[in-house]
């Protein structure tokens, strides 16, 4: 009996805590690339309305570039998010059922890792197209506040062994 509820605790446990990483993820990603209440921000003007791309100083040139990807990414991975979303959601009603089906938790456990590959996949992807048009200095900006904002600063940086070029603060 206390097995049952100590693998229970535990696949209850991993669920959460997928549900709550991909939660942190998915408005990490949002934060970057966010719209307002889900509607296109482009002004009339052709001006960035992208809060990112305003803070990278990217020209207008780089703007044309830059925001059909953005739209686009933006459009995939609200879907992978919802798909997540509905998954964890599945995957909590399974653990919570009375009779416990634990091959349909498990399968039920690999989607939701394969939509976290996606949208992994789907982040690396808009991340390497914007690598090839922004700058070598507003890469440096963008991976930097991408660090600070995702936890992943590292010793060297902890310890302010920042190149000259990224010491300058860019998140408050």
């Amino acid at each position: 009996m206390v097995r049952k509820y100590t693998f229970l605790l535990i696949v209850l446990s991993v669920a959460l805590n997928i549900g709550f990483a991909g939660v942190w993820a998915a408005q990490t990603v949002a934060g970057h690339w966010s719209v307002r209440e889900g509607q296109r921000q482009k002004s009339d003007d052709g001006a960035i309305w992208c809060p990112l791309y305003r803070r990278l100083n990217v020209t207008e040139e780089q703007w044309r570039q830059l925001e059909p990807r953005l739209t686009e990414f933006q459009h995939a991975s609200r879907s992978i998010y919802e798909e997540m979303q509905r998954r964890r959601a599945e995957l909590i009603d399974l653990v919570a059922a009375i009779r416990m089906d634990r091959e349909a938790i498990a399968v039920k456990q690999e989607e939701i890792r394969a939509g976290q590959r996606r949208m992994q996949e789907l982040v690396v992807g808009q991340l390497l197209a914007e690598k090839e048009v922004l700058t070598v200095e507003q890469q440096e900006k963008l991976f930097d506040m991408i660090r600070r904002h995702s936890g992943c600063m590292g010793p060297a940086r902890m310890r302010g062994d920042l190149r000259e070029s990224s010491q300058t603060p860019v998140m408050p």
